[in-house]
């Protein structure tokens, strides 16, 4: 049985697309349109009962949590070094990874859905105000790290699940106001990133524009 994936163009699913595609592995991407409420479906409730992507299915088996994913991915394609192998390097690829899911992203969340966190209209428009100061905060972080990187890549020599991270954090940010070329190596590892080939199917397949950043009328 062929590995599924469940994903959603521009969401958090990039980062198991590209690993996919890096790994060089048979997979069917199954999209779901959250614009219509895909997720919320039935059929889909079925295969993740939180309604989000992405979802993996391997062997029949239904994984979900992008960092869950990843370790599966990196554990099932070694040769694909979507993390470093072993060592610091690798616990520090670990530590990354986390910092991108469980601070860096769910403060995106607060600017995209502030809903989700409080029924009170001021109360949203000061959630989402804050965030955004802290999500360009976040991302300047990430542009520092990505300044003093050992190798051509956030993992290190080989591509992998860091990049693909990176890639949808700042691509994000555009959605947020922040303009990604105003963190120019961070802006210059996605660019590189969505080049790689494998890497450029994900993106012509979710027909993903990298820079989604606009001026503020004048």
């Amino acid at each position: 049985m062929p590995l599924q994936l469940y994903y959603a163009p521009g969401a958090c699913s990039f980062v198991p697309h590209a690993a996919l595609e890096l790994a060089g592995a048979s997979f069917e991407p199954v999209l779901v349109k959250l614009h219509k409420g895909e997720h919320h479906s039935p059929a889909f409730r079925a295969i993740n009962p939180r309604g989000q992507v992405p979802v993996l299915v391997d062997d029949g088996q239904a994984i979900t949590q992008i960092v869950a994913i990843g370790l599966h991915l990196d554990a099932r394609f070694p040769q694909a070094q979507l993390l470093p192998p072993q060592g610091l390097a690798r616990t520090r690829a670990l530590e990354l990874l986390a910092w991108m899911n469980n601070t860096v992203h769910p403060t995106f969340t607060h600017v995209f859905m502030p809903a989700k966190f409080t029924d009170d209209a001021a109360a949203q428009a000061s959630v989402k105000a804050h965030a955004l100061t802290r999500y360009r905060a976040l991302l300047e972080e990430l542009e520092a790290m990505v300044t003093t990187r050992s190798g051509p890549w956030l993992g290190g020599a080989s591509p992998g699940l860091l990049d693909a991270y990176a890639l949808t954090l700042l691509r994000w940010g555009g959605f947020a106001g922040i303009d990604p070329t105003t963190l120019p190596h961070t802006w210059a590892l996605a660019q590189s990133f969505a080049a790689l080939p494998p890497v450029a199917r994900v993106v012509e397949r979710e027909r993903l524009q990298l820079n989604v950043y606009q001026p503020a009328a004048a």
